[in-house]
Formats: structure tokens, sequence, C-alpha cells
């Protein structure tokens, strides 16, 4: 019986994995046509996506390694494999010895000088990397014919200043001025790859090298990162098969339920959806479950932008946008939800081509309960884990329909919001409250819109209706009346389950809940 093949997990060179007895999902046919129809190539996508393995493949093309391509879609291509002198740089293992712009600049020059003494060069002699990679790409060429330039992680350098604007600006320039030697270069290179998280605008980091293909939204290349469900059935079919065993379930219906918990990510309207590697192949190998590829990393500058700014959290499903949210991502303009596309908490799910509108919405349930889950924590103050204790709580009294019960609770979840948060706005509580009944697995509407005027919040259970309305230093009795004088039960009247009207008032100074009133259509209760 032949052994199977390792799952690739956290391996990112391909020499490494293709002699180690890993997993390939075979992309060398998507690989091949990027070869052979253009030059210089942009693409982004989320963290541990496989950019790093697609990079390290591209440089054992480059380099003339046929041996390690044996069986693949490419090895039975027309492709002659003539090598050329390969650049590869990462700029996030150059940043991971740095602390400053300068020291970056250093470590890259560093990087340059390394790969010219492996080349057979002479090391670079300037003390600015843009020089330094001018002068490498010259003496390259010269010895060795068209050069290849491939850069994993671009933008790393940026990223590691997101908090800090005057730093990000500075290494903007410094890595437009990198940048701009691929163009003028352009005579002495065979190929150029640049990938990394974000897709920053044309008049940004790539407003001097504007030859390059961005290929990031490009149906043709939708799938060449990613696992499609083709190829989660197929590469994958004997480990399916072993865990539809195990847990005694169909086939189908196992793979139901791991299209629903890694699947959805879509990077073009008219392109399949992939699913995210490094949670697939976990889940895999370790049988259970679980946000893998959330918890390789924790998005505290996206939870804290969210945080400061105005933007209703609820208002992250289905949201949908112009397609210049693709490529709006500024240093000094920082906006959540391009931001939170890029980085792969949002995704397209939708295509309305009469009015060019994309719906964005969470990809799957493993991001979309994550990242609502740590947003309850952070906006809190309480932390993922006691969040997760509040929420049963909360379930049980709204279950039991003991309303002053759940306000008891939800008060005790509000009253750890920190004091040092510097807004003063409704939307605040209002995407607190929402992000507590979305977790409980309660389908809540807010800011539902009637012929005369929005409802807070409408929750719709089978045993009634709960129709909120938020005031913020105001007073419980000024939220429900409102709700009663633009009759917001109205639509609701006919439904056949009670309706229950909830003023809410929050008071900014006690960071809590100042008072409810509650009056079901027929009843009042304080």
């Amino acid at each position: 019986m032949q052994t199977p093949k390792k799952l690739p997990i956290g391996i990112q060179g391909f020499e490494k994995l293709r002699q180690g007895g890993y997993v390939y999902v075979d992309k060398t046919e998507q690989v091949y046509r990027l070869i052979t129809e253009g030059v210089a190539w942009f693409l982004s996508r989320p963290r541990r996506f496989g950019k790093s393995l697609l990079v390290s493949t591209l440089a054992a093309i480059f380099q003339g390694r046929r041996d390690l391509f044996e069986g693949l879609w490419i090895a039975g291509s027309d492709y002659d494999w003539p090598a050329h002198p390969v650049i590869h740089l990462d700029m996030s293992t150059v940043m991971a010895t740095s602390r400053t712009p300068d020291e970056f600049e250093s470590g890259l020059i560093g990087r340059l000088d390394k790969a010219a003494i492996d080349h057979g060069l002479e090391p670079v002699a300037f003390a600015r990397a843009a020089a330094a990679f001018d002068d490498l790409i010259d003496r390259l060429a010269e010895k060795k014919g068209k050069v290849v330039v491939l850069v994993d992680e671009y933008d790393s350098p940026i990223l590691e200043y997101l908090t800090d604007t005057p730093k990000a600006l500075e290494m903007r320039g410094r890595l437009q001025n990198f940048y701009t030697i691929l163009k003028a270069r352009d005579e002495e290179l065979r190929f150029v790859f640049l990938t990394g998280v974000t897709r920053f605008s044309k008049v940004s980091v790539f407003s001097k090298i504007n030859h390059l293909d961005d290929i990031t939204y490009d149906r043709d290349y939708g799938s060449m990162l990613g696992i499609t469900q083709t190829e989660l059935e197929s590469v994958f079919a004997d480990r399916i098969r072993d865990l539809a065993r195990q847990e005694n379930i169909p086939i189908p219906a196992l793979l139901d339920r791991i299209r629903d918990w890694y699947n959805g990510y879509r990077f073009h309207p008219a392109s399949g959806s992939v699913y995210n590697p490094v949670s697939c192949l976990n889940y895999l190998k370790k049988r259970e479950f679980s946000p893998w590829w959330f918890e390789t990393g924790t998005p505290t500058f996206l939870v804290d932008l969210l945080q400061k700014s105005s933007f209703p959290i609820a208002d992250l499903e289905r949201k949908q946008v112009s397609e210049h949210v693709f490529s709006h991502f500024e240093l000094d303009r920082l906006e959540p939800v391009p931001l939170l596309q890029q980085t792969g908490y949002l995704t397209i799910t939708d295509y309305d081509a009469e009015q060019r509108l994309y719906t964005l919405d969470y990809p799957n349930r493993e991001v979309r309960e994550a990242f609502l889950i740590h947003l309850a924590g952070t906006f809190s103050g309480r932390g993922r884990g006691n969040v997760t204790d509040d929420l049963r709580r909360l379930e049980g009294a709204l279950a039991a329909n003991e309303p002053d019960g759940f306000f008891e609770i939800l008060t005790a979840i509000l009253a750890g919001i920190p004091y040092d948060i510097q807004v003063n706005r409704e939307r605040y509580y209002q995407s607190l409250f929402y992000l507590v009944f979305r977790l409980m697995g309660l389908h809540i509407h807010t800011e539902v819109r009637t012929a005369i005027g929005r409802i807070d919040a409408t929750i719709e259970l089978d045993s009634g209706v709960w129709i909120f309305e938020f005031k913020l230093d105001d007073s419980a009795e000024a939220a429900l009346a409102q709700i009663k004088e633009k009759d917001y039960a109205g639509p609701y009247r006919a439904a056949g389950r009670p309706v229950y009207l909830v003023g809410v008032n929050f008071d900014w100074e006690k960071r809590n809940i100042g008072g409810w009133e509650m009056e079901t259509l027929g009843g009042r209760r304080t």
C-alpha cells in the first residue's frame, strides 16, 4: 500500500514540498499562462493564502528546475525551461530584523549583497537600496542574460507601520524609489512578479511603475491560489473518505460542512469560490472544525479601526460597494471596508451587472464567527473567552422570555467597556448589541427601514418580534415613545406573534445602560 503524501502545512518552499513527499495541488497550468503571456505582474491575496509558495514555484521554473515538476501539468507542456538569473526578495524577512526605515534599508541592501554573491558577482557598493538594486540587475543581465525579479510581501514594510502614519509614509516613499527601478530596467528583465496583502491605488506605491499587470481581480487567475471544490474532492479524496467514515456521515454531508466552514473566497464575480488553504489543510490533518486561519494572526489594527470609526458593524454583512473600493487604499485615508476585503475578512459574494455594484460579506463560518467574537470581546472590553460565556447566559434568558435577566447580563457585559474610548456615538453601543445577538445565532436587522422612519434593531423569533430603539444620554421613555409614535410595529401586527417594543437609553458617563422600558402590545413593563 502506497504511503499517502503529507499535508504541506507551513511549507512555503516549492523544492522542499516536492522533494519532501508533500501533497501539491497542481496550479502549473495557470502559472504557465502567467509566464508566457506577460512580463510584469502584480497579485494581492490575504495572508497565508499560498503567495510565498507561488513565488517559490516561479523561482524554480525560471531556474530551469524541470526535475521538480515531473508529473505536473507544465512538465507536459511546450515550455522549454530556459534558466534565468533570479532575484528573489521577501520583504517580510527583511522587516523581521528591522526596527526603523533606516534599518530596513540596510537590511535590504544586505539581501541584494547576498544575491550578488550567490550569482558569482562582486558585492553591491551602494548605500541606497534603489541604487544597489539597479546595479545588481545591470550586472546580472550583462553576465547571465535577462533577469527575473520576484518580490514576496512587497507591502510588509508599510503594513508594519500602519499605526504610525509618518513612518508608513516614509517607508512608502523608499519603496516607491526601490520599485521604480523595475520600470527603468525593463529591457533587462525577463519577468517581474510582486505579491502582497494590500492593493494600493495607482498613485501610491506603484505611481512610477504603472506597467505592472494587476491580476488581483482577474477572472482567469481567480483560483490560482486557494483550493477549488474540484481540487478538494480529487486531491484529498482518500482523506475525505476516511473523515466521513470517522464521523459516520455521508461524504456529501461532510463536504457541505467543510464548504460552510472554509470555502467562499471569491476574487471575481464570474470565477468560482476557493477554500482557504491553511484552514482546509489543518482541518484535514487535525480533523476538527476550528478557526485555523483566523488564529494565525489577530486583526488588532482592523478591530481598532472599526472601533474608532462610526462604521456600523451590521453593515459589514451584505455590504454593497462600487468597483473603486477594490483599489481605494491610502495610508492617510484608511477606510474599514477596503482593508477588510483585501485582508480576507470580507469577500465578493454577488454582483449586480446593471448597477455595477458588488456585494461583500464574510466568506465563511470560520471568519464570520471568529471575527465577530473578537469584535465583541474588544468592544465590550471583556475578551473573547468571557464573551462566549456571556452569550450562553443571554441565550438562556431570551429562551425563557426573561427580559429582566437578559438586561442584567447585558449590563454586566457593557460594564467592561474601557473608559478611554474616544467616541461618543450610539453606533458604538448599537454595534455591540448587534454583535451579541448575531453571535447568539439570532437573525437581527439593524436600522430596518419603514415608510416613516428607521427602527434601530428588530429581532424576529418564533416566539415573538422584538423591536428596539436606542438613545444616547436621553431616556428610555423617549426611545419607547419613538417606536410607538412612528408605528414601527405596524409591519408586524399581522404576523401572528407577540410584538415587544423596547426602548433603551445608554448613559455615556456610566458607559452602560441607563434604563430600559418594554411594552408588549397590550401591556407595559419597566
